[in-house]
């Protein structure tokens, strides 16, 4: 399965390819390139006649700290305005490789060949990258498009069970944040582990689509887009608490889960949407795949976790500011104030949630 289509941004319209193969026809049709890449990937490079600074995929690199070794890095290697950045790996590799393009003399075209489903079917349109700072988890970034998407399915076949998990949960957030008719589409190509190279094309073509919508509706994350941060909120407390061992999109999954656990606990029912029941089997069903979740989460306290949840950067002084779900299952925006009623409600949502998630053999129950 091959498709292409385009999204359109402030900067212009770039291209999104979904293809088995096609990044080595980019390599072979463009020779001043440069490579930001995950380690893994820097031989293949290297080998194809590709430049590359390889980085060590981890929350580590993805800081302030260790962007100015790369932006040296690509100063001694003399890279110019005319050369075009190739970032090749998941999503840690794309906020360092976007957010350089961004500033290296105010400016480089760049090109992003995700290699993980993530990557693939979430953060490789949107054009965001996010930089941590010291303790705080994306604090600093850009909004900066790539000139072009080049989705080579073959990666997918390489990836573990938890990559595709956290692929598959961010699809399906994406899907059901967009409404009914893209969750159905989601769910028609029975997303699954067992699935094909051609499913997960089908997989990452749906989410895409749903996710188009949102980013050209609102680029810039002021109203509409603000929807797809269902699950970041206590996704982005459950990374840090963990020390990273959970990854982005594991704990986004977990962070949906507690998300409708708050919403039931102040009283909301989902009778009417039966479609939220079969999103949070879908998700538990995932999580439950990853045998190491249960261990992960082990000395994580809701105590921890609520700490690093005050800290997002989408609160306001006097309210904590959530997606979650409404009673006709579309997402919302809502706020929360800021008092130890509601700091009683999110901490019992979040034991609640571990304690479900460490009994692993119940967790798709």
């Amino acid at each position: 399965m091959s498709d292409s289509f385009d999204i359109h941004s402030s900067t212009g319209i770039y291209n999104v390819e979904i293809a088995a193969g096609n990044l080595q026809k980019f390599i072979a049709d463009n020779k001043n390139i440069i490579a930001v890449c995950d380690e893994r990937f820097a031989d293949g490079l290297q080998k194809s006649g590709v430049k590359t600074i390889a980085l060590q995929a981890d929350e580590k690199v993805k800081s302030l700290d260790a962007i100015s070794p790369v932006i040296t890095a690509l100063r001694q290697a003399n890279v110019t305005r005319d050369t075009c950045l190739l970032a090749v790996g998941g999503g840690i590799v794309q906020d360092v490789a976007a957010f350089c393009a961004a500033i290296y003399m105010r400016g480089l075209a760049w090109v992003y060949a995700p290699t993980t489903l993530l990557g693939m079917a979430d953060s490789c349109i949107g054009g965001k990258s996010s930089i941590n700072v010291g303790p705080y988890k994306n604090l600093v970034g850009t909004f900066n498009p790539p000139l072009r998407v080049l989705i080579d399915t073959d990666f997918v076949m390489t990836l573990s069970t938890e990559q595709i998990v956290a692929g598959l949960v961010e699809a399906a957030k994406i899907c059901f944040c967009r409404g009914l008719d893209a969750w159905n589409a989601y769910r028609a190509c029975l997303p699954s582990l067992a699935m094909g190279q051609e499913g997960f094309s089908r997989v990452i073509a749906t989410s895409l689509a749903a996710k188009k919508w949102f980013i050209e509706i609102d680029e810039f994350d002021r109203k509409e887009r603000l929807l797809l941060n269902f699950g970041h909120t206590f996704g982005h407390a459950i990374e840090g608490a963990s020390d990273f061992r959970v990854s982005h999109g594991v704990a986004v999954g977990i962070g949906m889960l507690c998300a409708l656990s708050l919403q039931r606990r102040l009283g909301r029912s989902y009778e009417a949407a039966p479609q939220v029941d079969a999103m949070r089997l879908h998700v538990r069903e995932l999580l439950a795949a990853i045998k190491e979740l249960p261990e992960d989460l082990r000395d994580i306290t809701a105590a921890d976790l609520f700490d690093r949840f005050t800290a997002d950067k989408k609160h306001k002084a006097d309210a904590y500011r959530i997606v979650t779900v409404a009673a006709d299952g579309h997402a919302e925006l809502i706020s929360l104030p800021k008092n130890d009623a509601t700091q009683s409600q999110i901490t019992a949502s979040i034991e609640e949630v571990l304690a479900e998630l460490r009994q692993g053999s119940s967790l798709a129950a």
